[in-house]
C-alpha cells in the first residue's frame, strides 16, 4: 500500500511517500510562512517521480496540531480534498503528541514521558503519557509553573520540540531520557498513522486548537 503523511503544523513543510515499510521520498523544509503553497506541488512532484498518481495512494495522514492556526488549517483543508479524488483512500489524522512520543524507545520510557511542544509564547503545548505510551492526560497548554508541579516526584522522560525551552532553567526534576528534537520527524508521524489504520481507529483529520488564534482588530 502507498502512503502519503504530511505535517505543516509548526515552522516547516515535511513530506513523506512511502509504500508499506519502504520509504520512497521525503521532502522537509523550514519555513515560517507559505507552506500550503509548497504542499500540493511538491506533493504532485513526488508522486511523479515515484511514477504514482494520487488515485494510486492507499493511505493518507496528515499532522492536526498542535501549532500555528494556519499551518494547521492548511494541512488539514489539503487532506480533506484528497478523498474527493480518491474514494477509496483512507484518509488519518495524527496529533504531533502521538507522533513524538513514539520517538523514545521501550528502554527510554520513564514514569511519565511528557511531550512538550514550543507554542513561542511563554507557554507550552504539553500532554503526559504512561509506559505503554496510553494518554494520561489530555493535551493542554501550561505555563512552565503550572507543569513542574505535575512531574515533580517521579521519574519522567521528555521529548518534544520545546523541550529545549523548558530545560533552559533549572527544573529540580528526576530526568530518565531527554530528547530535543528541532521539529517533528514525518516518519514517526506516519508510524503513528500507520498504528492507527492497523487497530481500525483511524480519527478523522480535525484541528487541535489548544487556545484561540491570535486576531486584532483592524486599523482603522
Amino acid at each position: 500500500m502507498y502512503i502519503l503523511a504530511f505535517d505543516t503544523t509548526a515552522a516547516a513543510c515535511s513530506i513523506l511517500l512511502q509504500q508499506d515499510d519502504k520509504v520512497l521520498s521525503r521532502f522537509h523544509e523550514t519555513m515560517d510562512f507559505g507552506q500550503a503553497e509548497v504542499l500540493i506541488p511538491k506533493i504532485a512532484e513526488m508522486l511523479s517521480q515515484n511514477n504514482l498518481k494520487f488515485t494510486d495512494l492507499g493511505l493518507l495522514l496528515v499532522c492536526v496540531g498542535p501549532g500555528s492556526f494556519t499551518g494547521v488549517r492548511a494541512s488539514i483543508a489539503a487532506a480533506r480534498t484528497f478523498p474527493l479524488a480518491c474514494p477509496k483512500l483512507a484518509l488519518g489524522g495524527v496529533s504531533a503528541f502521538e507522533a513524538y512520543v513514539l520517538g523514545l524507545e521501550e528502554s527510554e520510557r520513564a514514569e511519565i514521558n511528557a511531550v512538550i511542544i514550543e507554542t513561542k509564547r511563554d507557554d507550552f503545548y504539553i500532554q503526559f503519557f504512561d509506559k505503554d505510551l496510553q494518554k494520561i492526560t489530555p493535551p493542554q497548554a501550561l505555563a512552565y509553573a503550572d507543569i513542574l508541579p505535575l512531574l515533580r516526584g517521579k521519574k519522567v522522560s521528555l521529548t518534544g520540540d520545546g523541550v529545549e525551552r523548558f530545560l533552559s532553567r533549572p527544573s529540580g526534576l528526576s530526568l530518565h531520557v531527554i530528547q530535543m528534537p528541532e521539529s517533528l520527524d514525518i516518519e514517526l508521524l506516519a508510524k503513528a498513522g500507520i498504528k492507527q489504520y492497523q487497530d481500525k481507529r483511524l480519527d478523522y483529520p480535525k484541528p487541535l486548537y489548544l487556545r484561540a488564534p491570535d486576531v486584532s482588530a483592524p486599523k482603522k
